[in-house]
This record gives structure tokens, C-alpha cells and sequence, in this order.
């Protein structure tokens, strides 16, 4: 059995769980989100309290019991906290701006990079080098912070590039002159 899988789950007051058969909806104030848990897994709720269960136990099905164990909290987590991620952009003339519901990077290139900000996330930016990113679903908010972040991956020489808070980049020294 998943040591993951077996802890509980707490639901806030203001969260609001559904399971109907197969599927799970988790509503809060930050949004509402949907997911399908597989047959070989159940789901039962006393007090405000969630528990992943096995029905059969197999070596898949124990994998899946602490995976699916994570989605339900991290969706429970994210309608009653939000997820945020915070990205800095470092390098001279490197800066963001959000124009309507796109965000727009000048990060060294001939042209401003345009990107589309996805539903259900909000993007702040500060001070022009700083991307707050807010999100009630975790997976969705990684995966356009990824985005974000690949068009000037950190580089190791002189560490410019786009870094998530709290990232550090590991240095390289560079070439050596001739003596």
C-alpha cells in the first residue's frame, strides 16, 4: 500500500467535494476543478475528511494510489489557496508586461515575445522583471510558468535568463585566457 496514498485528506469548510461514481469535483472560492480517478480506486469522505482507497491491490495500482491521492489534495489545496509561482527575469533589457490577456517579454531578441495567458490563471508584474503567477490548478500553472521559461532558459555563465524564485543556477567559469 502507497505511504502517500494513506494519508488523509483534509477538506476546508469552504471547500466543497462531490463524488459521483468515477468522478471527483472539488469547488472553492478560487475556482472549480474536475478529475476522473480510476476504476481500481475509491473514494470516501466522513467529517471533512478524504480517503484514497485500493479495491484491488497490484503493482500499477499501488502507484496510482499515492498519484491520485496528490491530484485530490493539490485540487483541493488550489480552490482554497491558489498556487503561485514567481518568475524573475534577469539580463540587461530583459522585462515583462501584460497588455489585455497576453503577456509581453523583451528578452534580447529582435522582437517582443506575445504569449497568450491560459484561462484561469492570473499573471501580475512587477517591477518589470518580476512574473507573480496565479493559479488554482497546479498542473496548468507549471506547465505555462515552463512556457514562460523556455524562451530564455538560465544559462551558466553569466546566470541571465528567466529563473523561478528561489532557483539557484549553478555557475560554470568560462574559458581561459592564454598566458
Amino acid at each position: 500500500m502507497s505511504r502517500i496514498g494513506k494519508l488523509p485528506i483534509k477538506v476546508p469548510a469552504s471547500v466543497d467535494v462531490t463524488c459521483s461514481g468515477l468522478d471527483i469535483t472539488v469547488k472553492g472560492k478560487f475556482g472549480t476543478l474536475q478529475n476522473t480517478i480510476p476504476e481500481t480506486l475509491g473514494i470516501e469522505e466522513n467529517d471533512g475528511i478524504l480517503i484514497v482507497s485500493v479495491k484491488t491491490e497490484t503493482r500499477n495500482t499501488r502507484a496510482l494510489h499515492g498519484l491520485y491521492r496528490t491530484l485530490i489534495n493539490n485540487m483541493v489545496t488550489g480552490v482554497s489557496e491558489q498556487f503561485q509561482l514567481t518568475l524573475n527575469l534577469v539580463g540587461v533589457g530583459y522585462r515583462a508586461a501584460v497588455q489585455g490577456k497576453s503577456l509581453v517579454l523583451n528578452l534580447g531578441y529582435s522582437h517582443p515575445v506575445n504569449m497568450e495567458i491560459p484561462e484561469g490563471i492570473s499573471v501580475e508584474v512587477v517591477k518589470n522583471t518580476t512574473i507573480n503567477l496565479k493559479a488554482c490548478d497546479k498542473e496548468n500553472l507549471g506547465l505555462f510558468a515552463a512556457n514562460v521559461r523556455s524562451w530564455r532558459p538560465p544559462e551558466p555563465y553569466k546566470g541571465k535568463g528567466i529563473i523561478y524564485e528561489g532557483e539557484i543556477v549553478k555557475r560554470k567559469a568560462g574559458k581561459s585566457g592564454k598566458k
